[in-house]
């Protein structure tokens, strides 16, 4: 594999061109963000992967068509010190 994809792992699409052996538009849209459903450990027709990917469009697809993205860092919680209500003054209207 040109580089290690996993299920789960949010991968770049970066080549909608039409199909290669049948001239077929394919449904996929490049720029768009999808998610791996599964890695077929299978060679493409293609000869340019050793992998398939599903992303739950169409069947399987040529692992070079996407370009793995990073995975998100994760962000450090911030707790938040619990606040006590403000004591407000009684205001002299003056009556």
């Amino acid at each position: 594999m040109s580089y290690d994809v996993n299920d789960g792992d949010l991968v770049l699409c970066v080549d909608a061109s039409p199909n290669h052996v049948t001239g077929e538009a394919v449904p996929l849209v490049a720029g768009e963000t999808y998610r791996v459903w599964t890695v077929l450990p299978f060679l493409c027709p293609c000869g340019r992967s050793d992998a398939l990917l599903d992303v739950g469009v169409g069947f399987a697809w040529c692992q070079t068509r996407f370009r793995l993205l990073p995975k998100p860092k994760s962000r450090k919680k911030v707790e938040r010190k619990e606040s006590a209500p403000k004591e407000l003054e009684p205001v002299d209207r003056g009556g």
